[in-house]
């Protein structure tokens, strides 16, 4: 659960921590329903650990790097598992768009079935502004693009993509991109938003394919594409969702430092060489 409201295992992980510790004091055996009261500690605890953090002007974005789950396109079962409780980097950008409220209700809500009753006690609301707080998030998150054909198909689109772009075939490019797409840059000067397939051609433009590799990759599970220089400095990290055999959502991480954090599975480890 609380690695589904921070959208990082990091954070969940210190969240459970915490849990327990107080669980430990508590004592077990005095609980009747442990189930629930476990959910609403670590509620509790998510809840506060989103307000600091919105109150500071932090967001997830600015510490996902640790969370992205990088693997070749047939992980092995432990990367297959974590893969199954990553959140698709385009879903984690309209969850931190949320106000903590907003996101702590929907998640607890419309994906573990917690009772508004039990929701608007933990943020001290009513059960109609908890309903309210997940309803206004479930319109945002209804945006999402969410990728459709098997995944085969999917990775076939971002090869098409790979290849048009190495030969400089803008046409085909056009082709594999919805004329719509929204293109999300997270560099060091923030994160912006650029829409339309004109941007892409644009950067792939100003590109040199003699001085750059890239190759496909899965990106918490989706396809997506590493791109390095010749000598394997990673340059970006790009996550691809992939919609009626176009390209619809890119997320691109091209922050030096947070690439310098993730584990590049055919490099030796942490990128920060």
């Amino acid at each position: 659960m609380a690695t589904q409201i921070f959208g990082t295992r990091t954070d969940a992980e210190d969240v459970v921590q915490e849990a327990w510790i107080r669980l430990d004091r508590w004592g077990a055996e005095d609980i009747e329903n442990l189930g629930g009261w476990l959910t609403r500690v670590v509620g509790r605890i998510c809840l506060d650990v989103l307000r600091r953090r919105t109150s500071r002007g932090e967001t997830a974005l600015d510490i996902w790097e640790a969370d992205v789950v990088l693997t070749d396109d047939h992980p092995g079962p432990e990367e297959a598992a974590t893969q199954s409780d990553s959140l698709g980097l385009a879903l984690l950008i309209v969850l931190d768009s949320l106000r903590p409220e907003e996101r702590f209700a929907f998640v607890l809500h419309d994906l573990f079935a917690v009772p508004f009753s039990e929701i608007a006690a933990i943020i001290g609301r009513s059960s109609e502004a908890a309903k309210m707080a997940a309803s206004r998030a479930r319109r945002k998150v209804r945006d999402v693009p969410v990728p459709t054909g098997d995944l085969t198909e999917r990775r076939e689109v971002v090869d098409a993509f790979l290849s048009a772009a190495r030969d400089g075939d803008f046409d085909a490019l056009l082709h594999v991109l919805d004329p719509n797409v929204t293109w999300h840059r997270c560099s060091m000067r923030g994160h912006t938003v650029e829409l339309g397939a004109n941007e892409v051609l644009a950067a792939v433009r100003r590109g040199d394919p003699g001085k750059i590799e890239a190759r496909r990759i899965s990106v918490n599970g989706e396809p997506g594409i590493f791109v390095s220089t010749t000598g394997g400095q990673p340059l970006g990290l790009m996550s691809c969702t992939v919609a009626e055999g176009k390209m619809v959502d890119i997320v691109s991480i091209i922050d030096p430092k947070r690439l310098g954090h993730m584990e590049i599975p055919f490099l030796r480890g942490p990128s920060d060489r």
